[in-house]
């Protein structure tokens, strides 16, 4: 049987025949379908391994479909593109997050909604109404039989009579009794009859722009509703016998009208009520459809679905960062220091363990750090991380591998324009334009150095492998690589690396843009070793206050002996640190052409 390769277990431990491969032994699940005997399903899992006993042919024998990889991870072109969250369809936290997203603007239109529909009920005419009732009755018998069926007949006239009341004739009566400069058809829809259900009871209801002639026009209307009722009961009655089967009816005014004091319509409160509820609902609707269009990255699950790759690390919003690039706030604020917020300064000594523990027996040594496109704080993440990692006791080097717009130098307050096209171009050796802070003794700084018009050609060239190389045995290199979509110079810095971080802006990136990053990394089988958020509202980082140190108390001076200050003073004193250099901090420089 062929070392390295179990057919009881279905386990290969290959080795991953990259040539820059430093990756960490990561568990890499393929599925294998073979069509053996009776189409069995065989599922094989691959473990990359720096084993040299096994090798990579064997392998790739055994497995046609596993491909040679420098990264941590096998990813295929669907892996690539990830995962849309929108086409999969959104949970309940999904439409909270929007609603949080995009608080906003829907405050803003429910307001702007419910502030129109307010003003536009308050400038409507007011509307009175006034009621009268009136009622059917069976009169002109004391026969308890015959009340009895004229109390049956009443509730069934009353329909009838309401009919009545609706007509044209009823209008025009009432029309012309009180002079009214309405018409007919006007006044028919201001008057409302309703008749309630198994009563004999009919009311009367009338709107006006003006209380008494509502009131005046009810009380009027029942008034010739009952004459009328009394004109046709009396013509029906004329052919029967004196002593009638059927009892006569008659209309008797119940409740007369009172003026309103208050309008029926408009309802402003209601009305603004609901106008309010309208602009929620048109305002969360247009925050839906907002964050379907919406192509921006916003949090760290939103990168993790797009890209398949873990997030290392979350940097919050820092204000001392956004005047200028500095490091943490410059040197008054190295990592740990009072110049930085707890969450940024925790962040990035998370994304140093991280680092750290992608591969505790070989981390990666040899680091480039880029983005989609410019703006998204690369460079920044570069230099911060640098630092802290120098903070730590680690022996960095910083290399500032954007040779067209190099911003390292300005960062560190170094040297400028003298580094890497410098050693490229043999003007000078690497201890001539390697620079250091007095405050950071663990760092070394290597500026991009003159503006080059051929950067891509350098950074391909046989001596900037060697350059790096050179570096990564002086420490960890951190590479500050130009953006990856504008040009192709971190794809170029991050084949010759042993990892790649991408830096994504939260609510700037977007998913054309990180899944063409990430493309153009695969073309070269680059390594990438994670995402890297930045930018986060710093709201998502408020447990951190925790950790923020209190002001030391103020303190009352003691008097001393005078005897022993001098020899407290002596045992009080501390060695200072090296100063920086008065050549604006540069250890070396370039010597002059």
């Amino acid at each position: 049987m062929t070392p390295g390769v179990h057919s009881h277990s279905g386990h290969i431990n290959h080795r991953s025949y990259s040539r820059h491969s430093v990756a960490s032994r990561h568990f890499v699940k393929q599925r294998h379908q073979a069509t053996a005997g009776k189409g069995a399903f065989m599922a094989a899992e691959v473990v990359t391994s720096k084993d040299p006993a096994v090798s990579g042919a064997v392998a790739e024998a055994a497995y046609p479909a596993l491909q040679p990889t420098g990264g941590i991870e096998v990813l295929s072109i669907q892996e690539i593109g990830g995962s849309d969250e929108k086409a999969a369809g959104m949970g309940l936290r999904d439409y909270v997050r929007v609603a949080r997203t995009y608080w906003k603007s829907i405050t803003a239109i429910t307001l702007a909604v419910g502030l129109a529909v307010m003003a536009w009920s308050a400038l409507q005419p007011r509307v009175y109404a006034a009621e009268a009732s009136a009622v059917v009755l069976a009169v002109g018998t004391d026969n308890v039989s015959t009340l009895l069926q004229g109390d049956t007949l009443s509730k069934a006239r009353a329909k009838n009579y309401k009919s009545l009341a609706e007509s044209r004739l009823v209008a025009d009566n009432v029309r012309n009794s009180l002079a009214l400069t309405q018409t007919s058809d006007d006044l028919l829809k201001a008057v409302a009859v309703t008749v309630p259900l198994e009563s004999a009871e009919i009311f009367i209801k009338a709107e006006s722009s003006d209380p008494l002639t509502a009131q005046k026009v009810a009380d009027a209307w029942v008034a010739e509703l009952s004459k009328q009722v009394r004109d046709r009961e009396a013509t029906a009655a004329s052919g029967q016998p004196t002593s009638p089967a059927i009892p006569r009816l008659s209309l008797i005014p119940l409740d007369a009208a009172a003026v309103p004091t208050q309008p029926v319509s408009p309802g402003v409160t209601l009305t603004t009520i609901f106008g309010l509820a309208g602009g929620l609902l048109l305002g969360y609707a247009s925050a839906l459809l907002r964050n379907h269009l919406d192509r921006r990255l916003r949090t760290a699950d939103d990168v993790e679905r797009l890209s398949s790759l873990p997030v290392i690390a979350a940097l919050p919003v820092e204000s001392n960062l956004k005047a200028e690039n500095k490091v943490n706030g410059g040197t008054s604020a190295l990592p740990g220091g009072s110049g930085q917020s707890p969450a940024f300064a925790e962040s990035l000594r998370e994304l140093r363990t991280n680092l750290t523990f992608l591969d505790v027996d070989n981390p990666p040594r040899i680091i480039v750090i880029s983005s989609s496109v410019s703006g998204e704080g690369k460079s920044t993440v570069a230099a911060n991380l640098a630092a802290t990692m120098a903070a730590a006791g680690e022996k960095v080097v910083v290399v500032d591998g954007d040779l067209r717009h190099p911003s390292l130098a300005k960062i560190y307050h170094v040297v400028p324009g003298v580094g890497v096209t410098d050693i490229l171009t043999g003007r000078a050796e690497l201890d001539d334009v390697l620079q250091q802070r007095g405050d950071l003794p663990n760092l070394s700084i290597l500026g991009a150095g003159r503006i080059p018009p051929n950067p891509s050609e350098l950074l391909s060239s046989q001596a900037m492998k060697h350059l790096i190389k050179s570096l990564a045995e002086r420490g960890t290199v951190i590479i500050d690589a130009p953006p990856l979509l504008p040009v192709t110079d971190a794809v170029l810095l991050s084949h010759i690396a042993d990892g790649a971080i991408v830096v994504v802006r939260a609510g700037r990136t977007t998913t054309d843009q990180l899944r063409k990053a990430l493309g153009n990394l695969r073309k070269v089988n680059a390594s990438v070793l994670g995402t890297l958020i930045n930018g986060l509202p710093a709201k998502e980082f408020d447990g951190y206050s925790y950790y923020t140190p209190e002001p030391e108390p103020s303190r009352t001076p003691v008097h001393r002996d005078p005897i022993k200050a001098p020899t407290e003073a002596r045992t009080a004193q501390r060695p200072a640190a090296s100063p920086l250099a008065s050549n604006g901090k540069a250890r070396r420089s370039v010597p002059s052409s």
